[in-house]
């Protein structure tokens, strides 16, 4: 066997380009049998086959790619539901275990805590009562003090209304008091005018018996004494006495009259001061009492205000602590949310790569099962004796395949594998034509393994065989990534396929797809 170059190149993804080229190299020497010697190889004839002329409607649906990208969506959104659907169920086994766990232990404590219940219970009932009589001692002291803030009330009207009857007292007093200095300033000018008039009668009777004497030594010098029965003499004592007398009781009828009212004055006043003295007394006591009363109560009231403070303060902190535990919580569930969507993101991006590496894995396997396909056709044919074949192959995304192909019947071709991609057309020609302008020779990579009619070298083609020997034909079953319209291997590769399998010599044509 002759060697020629093989070369396999492949690479991961929907953009992995295969290319692969071999050449079948069909050696017919002469035979050598009987005595006549070898014979001349014989020439095989090819017919043309007009229908195979024309172009082909391969019918590939424009929508595969869309499609196939709405079912990569899906599959990434049901993977992405099914990862959230897995973490809750996850999450709802952990709460399960928890709170059975919980359970159990609750379980176990409650022979150990039955014996506290009934104490517990009793403190609980002894609490209750005293705040029930706490909260009855606030309402009696409530009421008490609305009670005593109206009598306080009422005794500051009283007092108000007792000092406006003093200050009136005082007036009156006051008016009294300038109503007796008048009588008294009247008496003091009655007494003066009495003395006055004393004194003037004092003085008219010294006068009098003065002129009386006078008198007197005068008519006892005459010697005539006349007795006449005429009384004119004026008795000035008896005026003087009747004045006095009657200037005596004016004086004391006044002076009586007025010690008389100044003395019920006094009585009526002095009675009304011990009277409003005893009374602002009373009301005193009753201010101090009241005084007293309102600062056990102001007391009260601010410990009562102290200790709503305190409780207060201990809702304020306990609200301030759940808060806190309340934003940990949080802080604690964004941070594993943000790891759950980390780890989605990760497993989404496996997924994906996963797929990717499942889709170039199909087209390299849909690959590998034309080339043992082509392989297997190739050696049958050569075996018969058609020819040499020229093949050149490079696959696309999605598993479709096209290429070069140059056949000829009668005179042997030389071609190469080589890992360089060919034009993209099929071309078939026989030893009477020449190959079509698309179709370009394969330049040679280098010593490999040929192939010719007495079977395969083992060379490098020894394990691309036995991989391809081990893939099965996925010619009936559905894969994904690979549109139901579109048959896996691609058009090109079925109709190799079908005219190497039957070993059919193929005319000269050009498809492009």
């Amino acid at each position: 066997m002759n060697n020629s170059n093989c070369s396999f190149l492949g690479t991961p993804g929907w953009l992995s380009q295969l290319s692969i080229c071999f050449q079948l190299r069909s050696c017919f020497g002469y035979r050598s049998g009987g005595v006549c010697g070898p014979s001349p190889p014989c020439i095989t004839t090819v017919s043309v086959n007009e229908s195979l002329l024309t172009p082909l409607n391969l019918e590939i649906d424009p929508n595969a790619q869309c499609v196939k990208q709405e079912e990569k969506e899906q599959i990434k959104c049901l993977n992405s539901r099914f990862a959230a659907f897995i973490d809750k169920v996850r999450f709802l086994e952990q709460q399960n275990k928890l709170l059975e766990t919980k359970w159990q232990f609750y379980q176990n404590r409650k022979c150990c805590e039955s014996n506290l219940e009934p104490l517990f219970e009793g403190y609980i009932e002894t609490l209750r009562r005293e705040a029930e009589c706490v909260e009855a001692d606030s309402g009696r002291l409530a009421s008490e003090l609305n009670h005593v803030q109206e009598v306080l009330e009422g005794y500051k009207k009283k007092y108000e209304e007792e000092v406006a009857l003093r200050a009136t007292a005082e007036n009156e007093f006051v008016a009294l008091k300038k109503d007796v200095d008048c009588a008294y300033l009247r008496k003091s000018d009655l007494e003066d005018n009495a003395e006055a008039l004393t004194e003037e009668i004092d003085s008219l009777r010294r006068l009098y018996e003065e002129e009386i004497r006078v008198l007197n030594a005068h008519i006892s010098d005459t010697s005539v004494i006349v007795k006449m029965d005429n009384s004119r003499d004026l008795n000035m004592d008896c005026i003087v006495a009747e004045i006095e007398a009657q200037y005596d009781d004016i004086a004391s009828r006044s002076r009586a009259e007025a010690e008389s009212w100044y003395r019920s004055k006094c009585e009526e006043m002095k009675a009304t001061v011990i009277r409003h003295g005893e009374t602002l007394r009373r009301t005193k006591e009753e201010i101090n009492e009241l005084n007293r009363m309102i600062q056990r109560l102001t007391a009260e009231v601010e410990n009562a205000k102290c200790q709503n403070t305190k409780l207060e303060t201990a809702v304020t902190q306990a609200e301030q602590q759940g808060e806190t535990a309340l934003s940990d919580a949080r802080c604690k569930l964004a941070e594993l949310e943000a790891a759950l969507q980390k780890a989605k993101q990760d497993m989404a991006c496996l997924v994906k790569e996963y797929q990717e590496v499942m889709n170039s894995k199909l087209g390299l396997d849909i690959e590998i099962a034309t080339y043992r396909r082509l392989l297997e056709g190739e050696e049958q044919r050569l075996c018969e004796g058609v020819g040499s074949v020229n093949v050149c192959v490079s696959s696309s995304r999605g598993g479709v395949v096209c290429g070069d192909l140059c056949v000829s019947g009668s005179r042997p071709v030389t071609g190469s594998v080589c890992s360089a991609p060919c034009s993209g057309n099929l071309a078939v020609s026989t030893g009477m034509c020449a190959p079509c302008a698309p179709c370009a020779p394969c330049a040679p990579c280098g010593p490999c393994t040929s192939v010719t009619s007495c079977g395969l070298g083992t060379g490098l083609w020894a394990p691309a065989l036995a991989a391809a020997a081990d893939v099965r034909h996925p010619s009936s079953s559905h894969r994904p990534g690979v549109s139901p319209t579109q048959p896996p291997g691609g058009a090109s590769s079925q109709l190799l396929l079908w005219h190497f399998e039957r070993s059919v010599p193929l005319p000269a044509s050009h498809i492009c797809v």
